[in-house]
């Protein structure tokens, strides 16, 4: 399954529910796993982004409908992006 990469960072309304976070974060990794994906990982981050998580979705329609959902509900907004393993670069290196 494609691999991608959410930056995300809080929203005012986010923040101001920060104590919340860690049940969102619960709640996205089920949205997920109903699409058919897996949450790779969920990490709480200082600097320019908030949070950052690896998923795993078996296609970008896919992806892209877990990253509105969540930011549907007002807390975040996300930058979703794609994601290559080792194998994935060399197969595209092959087609240089």
């Amino acid at each position: 399954m494609p691999t991608y990469v959410n930056l995300i960072k809080f929203t005012d309304q986010g923040i101001k529910n920060a104590k919340d976070t860690v049940q969102r974060a619960a709640a996205f990794r089920g949205d997920v796993e109903r699409r058919g994906g897996k949450l790779l990982g969920i990490y709480w981050t200082q600097g320019q982004y908030d949070i950052v998580t690896t998923i795993q979705a078996p296609d970008e329609q896919t992806a892209m409908a877990a990253a509105l959902a969540v930011a549907s509900l007002g807390n975040v907004r996300t930058e979703t992006l794609r994601a290559f393993d080792e194998s994935e670069m060399q197969s595209i290196i092959q087609k240089i």
